[in-house]
């Protein structure tokens, strides 16, 4: 069983993937997890640090979470971060990429750190995609959105059919939010020992997006049927 981590972000993709590669017989070992040095949240999504440690709980998963910069330097750091595993046999990345030409950097990445790329999602249709999320029993929140696409009441909605046909509706946006219409956070799932419990958020804009700024929240145990 060959020993991998997962490009974590915190959102549906990521999670899906992480199920997927699960199901092939990987051995998650670590998600990985990178934040703005500037704002301590997941870059696009505007989810805490804390937020993402708070999944790590909730499946039962360690979590390598770093401060990272943006531009030219990102790449580095981010193939810094997996070298501090790979002694201990890492030899994979899963990553939730679904546009073929969105894999090129992570197939970049992981062939200069001689380890795989994995991508189970990769070359699915986004309905196809979100449609198997929602299937499989996932919870999933909205959290961020392009303000110009998707105003303030998409926030906090559930990952559910009803979600599906009403974003299918839509002009020029890809259901999956794969052109950034819109990010994620999972609370809940078949992979999930614990699930993530909001009480508090508040939706906010700013640079063009609006988000939910979640500000009260617990993990908490499920019960075993």
């Amino acid at each position: 069983m060959k020993k991998v981590i997962v490009s974590w972000s915190g959102g549906k993709d990521s999670c899906l993937a992480c199920y997927k590669a699960m199901h092939d017989g990987y051995k998650i070992s670590y998600l990985l997890n990178t934040i703005s040095k500037e704002y301590k949240r997941v870059r696009f999504h505007g989810l805490k640090d804390t937020l993402i440690q708070a999944q790590s709980e909730a499946l039962g998963i360690p979590l390598l979470q770093k401060e990272t910069t943006t531009g030219e330097n990102y790449e580095q750091e981010f193939k810094d971060i997996i070298k501090t595993v790979i002694p201990k046999g890492i030899q994979g990345v899963v990553f939730g990429d679904i546009f073929l030409h969105m894999r090129e950097w992570a197939d970049k990445v992981c062939a200069d750190l001689q380890i795989q790329s994995i991508e189970p999602l990769c070359g699915r249709g986004s309905e196809e995609i979100l449609l198997d999320f929602i299937d499989s029993g996932f919870e999933a929140i909205v959290v961020a959105t392009q303000a110009n696409l998707l105003d303030e009441k998409w926030l906090g909605r559930k990952l559910d059919k009803s979600f599906l046909e009403d974003i299918k509706m839509l002009k020029n946006i890809d259901v999956c939010g794969e052109n950034g219409e819109y990010h994620t956070l999972v609370i809940d799932g078949p992979i999930f020992k614990k699930r993530i419990d909001i009480s508090k958020s508040e939706k906010v804009l700013r640079d063009g997006y609006w988000f939910l700024d979640i500000q009260e929240y617990k993990v908490i145990g499920k019960t075993i049927k």
